[in-house]
């Protein structure tokens, strides 16, 4: 059965029993900053575990792609070591919210794997935890697993509840007992039974484990029962593959194995069992998803680990003899194999050939030399016996050659060594690099709030009366009152207030209420659906209960939309110059300006930038309105909405239709396009690799904007004496004069330089046949100098020159030797010679060579040393 089947037979499995099926998430957590990556097939649905959201089904089944390669999951460094290890998984996982809990799910499994995968009963062995009784019962009494085949898992860290078949969330919040199925690979495999001192072994492999979200541990450690406890399960693709294909390792599967025969044909490697060729069939699969999903290969954060996932699958192509880029080539055989469960895969081949290829040839510029420094001072450590590589040498591949920690150590671990690491972190300290991929995700903790979600009206309306308080926090703390003075957060009941998302800033306004009054100077998102009035208590009280008016700062909120709107117009408008390529990769939207990142691997010409403009201000002049709806995801999608990068949709949508633009979208809008005025962009530039940024402005901005382009044409119309539409011809006419003027000096300096030469070459001294000049020339720039030393030397025949200029603080030297004096006199020794001690240094070739310096003042000592410095070289 191949791995496609098996995703396939497990979806249907699951809707057969009353399941939705609930596409992927992206790899990159929406509004989550405690996680790297998704990691799990429970990450999308984490708020509604919380109770933080509801979901129009109580059940679900998924198909999760994750990537556990950066933060507090992290399996980079076993990849291509051991059979099961992966940087890229696909997680398969079935979800009850509140719905059916043990019983059902237990039943769930043990028909899909005895009946629908036809595993034999008897290869089946399974774990509670040591108190469920429950789930213990219903593994014996009702499926009928032998009780010897049923394992007891305690508490083995010290404190109740500490077990590896007892899961939590967090420190606290949903827990509960969890229950593992193993697979026996049968006596001829090493290794014991879950829960023996040889458990870790080979031979038992866990494929699948259901949690049982029972519990909600507090501060205190109480464990309440949760009202609905809830079921989470995860089963690995490629772990229950490798069981239905009959093969021991993960790679051994048909989805890896097409993967390695790819890896291997581009790499030119004979041996299908490589390890490397492993590690690039993995790697191809995370790098390439994280960029469908956007992430981009940079310096820090995801962008950093996605870098370091790259150059470790390069330097595994470089050890089987690949030189040159090869990784991104394919792209194409992940797509055949991934590419019909994976539409958005297929959709980005190209762009993710595009940033890898890019990628690949930025490190191959590197690899070599730091390969190089590595294998030397491995060979040389060995030599001398020992077995740890100085921390110091691979911050210095690090910083130089673009090698990762990890990928020296890979190196180092392949010849049985390690790397001081500490010494390695010190010098990152030290340097201050940006390298510390997960430091920004720590755990965010929100604010408490067990209240009703906010009622947002600002769709509708900017002002609000009779608000009630809900909550209020200072110093991130539940308060009940706050003073004036205080600065704090206060939640309200409804509100008109836009809430930060999906690139718009959050509204600006005024609470007030009799003698009270808030400033509000943001509006952020405490939860899912709670909204977070930031700011100060400028007079009076507040309390919780209070009624309030609440009134959003019109103007700033009237720019903020029309910039929001024009952003959707723009992102279409891209589309049609640019090519469908173009996919929106982050924005910011507030007052002032939209700044929008897309896909696109070249700079936009002004032509291109010209067309967008006009497109877009056609479709203000079209002053069509704008018209929202509430749909299903799928009906949007169906009906040619665009759903946006980052962006966390839930199974229904709010669709924005604005002129020729229909995106999904929660924000605010203008009424009718003719409300943005006029679009302008004031800047194009590059990111990333693959990543274009634009800023443009609207309404009163743009006027404003133009009106000042306006006044600097008049003021440098008026200075050139012209009008403004002869503004062009005009400074072609002046930069024709000033090409003349550079031309007629250029040839009074050579003239100059020729009169000079004649002067200088009497000065010259004679030292043992050998012409000896050293001279200041006033005024010469380096040009003269040169011609000037080339008149010298025909001149004086036989001799050593020394030539020298001041600029401002600056000293340009030029030392010239004729030919036949060479061999006994060298340019490059002399002009550093006088160099050296006017604050700089130089060298060239023996007959000519040039220097700088940078203290004028010690200009005629040194030239005055020239004479003597040569006679004790002649």
């Amino acid at each position: 059965m191949k791995a496609a089947e098996i995703r396939e037979k497990f979806l249907k499995f699951f809707e057969s029993k009353g399941h939705t099926i609930v596409r992927s998430s992206s790899l990159v957590p929406a509004n989550d900053p405690t996680l790297l990556f998704t990691n799990s097939g429970m990450v999308q649905f984490k708020d509604v575990f919380l109770g933080q959201e509801s979901r129009p089904y109580t059940r679900a089944t998924t198909a999760q792609r994750s990537v556990r390669a950066g933060g507090k999951h992290n399996d980079l460094e076993n990849v291509g070591y051991t059979a099961r290890h992966h940087t890229f998984f696909e997680m398969l996982g079935n979800f009850s919210f509140g719905d059916y809990f043990k019983r059902e799910a237990i039943h769930y499994a043990w028909e899909l794997l005895t009946e629908v995968y036809r595993l034999p009963k008897e290869k089946l062995w399974v774990t509670v935890y040591q108190e469920d009784d429950e789930a213990y019962g219903i593994w014996a009494n009702e499926i009928g697993v032998p009780a010897e085949r049923i394992v007891r898992i305690g508490d083995n860290k010290g404190a109740r509840y500490a077990s590896d078949n007892f899961w939590q969330m967090a420190d606290t919040g949903p827990c509960g007992p969890c229950s593992e199925i193993f697979y026996d690979h049968g006596p001829e495999v090493w290794g014991g039974p879950p829960g023996s001192p040889e458990e870790d072994g080979d031979r038992y492999i866990e494929i699948w484990n259901l949690v049982f979200m029972q519990f909600n541990r507090d501060e205190q450690g109480n464990m309440p029962r949760l009202p609905k406890p809830c079921v989470d399960t995860g089963m690995g693709l490629e772990r229950i593959a490798a069981v239905l294909q009959h093969v021991h390792s993960n790679y051994e599967i048909d989805l890896f194995q097409n993967l390695i025969k790819a890896a291997a044909r581009e790499t030119g490697c004979k041996d299908l069992g490589a390890n490397s060729l492993k590690v690039i069939a993995d790697h191809i699969r995370a790098c390439s998803f994280l960029i469908v999903d956007g992430v981009i290969p940079g310096n820090e954060g995801r962008g950093y680990v996605l870098r370091r996932i790259i150059r470790r699958a390069i330097r595994h192509g470089y050890k089987l003899g690949r030189k040159e880029p090869f990784f991104n080539k394919l792209v194409p055989d992940l797509v055949a194999e991934m590419g019909a469960a994976y539409p958005e895969l297929a959709e980005a081949q190209q762009r993710v050939t595009d940033v890898l290829r890019q990628e690949e040839e930025r490190f191959f510029e590197t690899i070599a030399n730091g390969m190089e420094i590595l294998d030397g001072a491995l060979a040389e450590l060995q030599q001398q016996g020992k077995t740890e590589l100085d921390g110091e040498l691979a911050f210095k591949l690090h910083d130089t050659y673009g090698f990762p920690l990890d990928l020296t150590a890979d190196v180092c671990r392949e010849r049985q060594m390690t790397v001081d690491e500490a010494a390695f972190d010190a010098a990152m300290a030290r340097q201050r690099e940006q390298a510390r991929a997960a430091g920004k995700f720590k755990m965010a903790q929100a604010l408490e709030y067990s209240g009703a979600k906010t009622d947002f009206r600002g769709y509708d309306m900017l002002s609000l009366d009779s608000a009630k308080v809900t909550a209020l926090y200072a110093d991130g703390t539940s308060v009940a009152e706050l003073r004036a003075g205080q600065s704090g957060i206060v939640v309200l009941d409804k509100t008109p207030f836009y809430a930060e998302s999906g690139g718009q800033v959050g509204d600006h306004g005024v609470l007030a209420s009799g003698a009270a009054r808030f400033a509000v100077s943001d509006t952020q998102k405490i939860q899912p659906d709670v909204f977070g009035h930031y700011g100060t208590l400028e007079q009076g009280s507040l309390k919780v209960g209070d009624a309030l008016t609440a009134q959003v700062d019109t103007v700033r909120r009237a720019r903020t939309v029309r910039n929001h709107s024009a952003t959707h117009l723009m992102h279409k408008a891209l589309r049609e110059v640019l090519g469908s390529h173009v996919q929106q990769k982050g924005s910011l939207v507030d007052a002032d300006k939209t700044r929008f990142d897309f896909a696109h691997n070249a700079p936009l010409s002004d032509d291109e930038i010209r067309r967008v403009e006009e497109i877009v201000n056609a479709e203000v002049l079209g002053n069509a309105a704008t018209q929202a709806q509430v749909m299903a995801f799928d009906d949007a999608v169906k009906g040619g909405a665009m759903a946006l990068f980052g962006e966390k949709y839930g199974d229904s949508v709010r669709v924005l239709d604005i002129g020729f633009s229909r995106e999904l979208c929660g924000g605010t809008h203008v009424a009718r396009t003719g409300d943005i005025g006029l679009f302008k962009i004031v800047m194009e530039g590059g990111v990333a690799a693959g990543i274009r940024r634009i800023e443009a402005i609207t309404g009163d901005n743009a006027l404003h904007f133009v009106q000042a382009l306006d006044r600097q044409i008049h003021q440098a119309a008026a200075a050139l004496k012209a009008q403004p539409a002869e503004l062009t011809q005009r400074i072609g006419q002046v930069q024709d004069q000033l090409k003349a003027l550079e031309k007629e000096l250029a040839q009074l300096k050579s003239r100059m330089a020729s009169s000079q030469g004649d002067e200088l070459a009497a000065q010259a001294v004679d030292v043992n046949g050998l012409k000896v000049l050293a001279a200041q020339l006033e005024g010469a720039d380096v040009k003269t100098l040169r011609e000037t030393m080339d008149k010298l030397k025909d001149k004086l025949k036989s001799a050593a020159i020394v030539l020298a200029a001041v600029d401002g603080g600056k000293v340009s030297l030029i030392a010239g030797v004729t030919a036949d004096a060479t061999g006994k006199v060298k340019a490059g020794e002399l002009v550093n010679f006088v160099a050296l001690q006017v604050g700089g240094k130089g060298g060239g070739r023996p007959d000519m060579a040039q220097a700088g310096g940078t203290e004028p003042a010690k200009l005629p000592g040194a030239l005055a040393g020239v004479t003597a410095w040569v006679a004790q070289k002649v």
